[in-house]
C-alpha cells in the first residue's frame, strides 16, 4: 500500500466495484465529463465496467483511494497508457462525490507521482483534463504539474465542446521538490494493476 498524509493507494477490490460504479459510472452527466468515450448503460458485474477488477497489466496501475481517517473507500486513482520505452504515463483520478472538497486531490497526485517515478521509475508524467476544472488543475499545479498546452473545444461534453488543457512533470522536476512534499507520501508498495485506464475526474480533474 502506498500513504500519503491524508489517503492511501492499494489494489481494488471486488467490494470496491459496486461503490465506485453507481457514484462514479451511473451518474451520466458526471462522466460524460470524465471519459472521452460517450457514457453506455454497463452493468457493474460486467467485464466492461470501468473499474472492474482484471488481472495485472504492464500498461496500467489502477488504484481504490481509500481514507487514512477511516480506511473508507474515496475513490479510484491510477496510471494509465503506460509507456515503458519512453517511460511516460498519464495519471488519472476520481473521488467519491462526498469526498470531494476534503482536500483530497493533492495527496492523491502526490502519491501517484512517488509511484510512477520511484516505483516504476517513469521519466514523465501527463495528466489532461477540461479547461472548468478548476479543482483538478490546482491540485495538479501544488504538485508540481506544469500546464504545457491547451487543446481548444477538444471535448465534447453534455451537449458542447469544451477546452481540455495538458499538464505535465518530468522526473527531474518531482526530484528537486523532494522537501515539499508531504512526508507521507514516499511509503512504498506493490500494488496489483488491474482495470482499463483510469481518466481524470470532474470535480477533481
Amino acid at each position: 500500500m502506498l500513504r500519503g498524509t491524508k489517503i492511501a493507494l492499494r489494489a481494488r477490490h471486488e467490494s470496491d466495484v459496486p461503490v465506485l460504479h453507481a457514484e462514479l459510472y451511473d451518474d451520466v452527466a458526471t462522466r460524460s465529463r470524465v471519459d472521452s468515450r460517450p457514457w453506455r448503460p454497463v452493468s457493474p458485474g460486467s467485464e466492461a465496467s470501468p473499474f472492474a477488477v482484471t488481472e495485472p497489466d504492464d500498461d496500467a496501475a489502477p488504484f481504490a483511494v481509500v481514507s487514512l481517517d477511516n480506511d473508507e473507500l474515496a475513490g479510484t486513482a491510477g496510471l494509465w497508457g503506460i509507456d515503458t520505452h519512453n517511460r511516460s504515463a498519464h495519471l488519472g483520478m476520481s473521488l467519491r462525490p462526498g469526498f470531494r472538497g476534503r482536500g483530497l486531490a493533492v495527496d492523491v497526485v502526490e502519491v501517484l507521482c512517488t509511484y510512477g517515478f520511484t516505483v516504476r521509475g517513469l521519466h514523465r508524467l501527463q495528466l489532461e483534463t477540461l479547461a472548468d476544472n478548476t479543482a483538478m488543475i490546482r491540485a495538479a499545479s501544488r504538485a508540481g504539474f506544469v500546464q504545457e498546452g491547451r487543446l481548444r473545444r477538444a471535448a465534447w461534453v453534455n451537449g458542447e465542446f469544451i477546452d481540455e488543457v495538458i499538464l505535465g512533470l518530468l522526473a527531474e522536476e518531482w526530484s528537486s521538490g523532494a522537501h515539499q512534499r508531504p512526508e507521507g507520501a514516499r511509503g512504498t508498495a506493490r500494488p496489483a494493476p488491474t482495470g482499463p485506464q483510469i481518466t481524470t475526474a470532474p470535480a477533481e480533474r
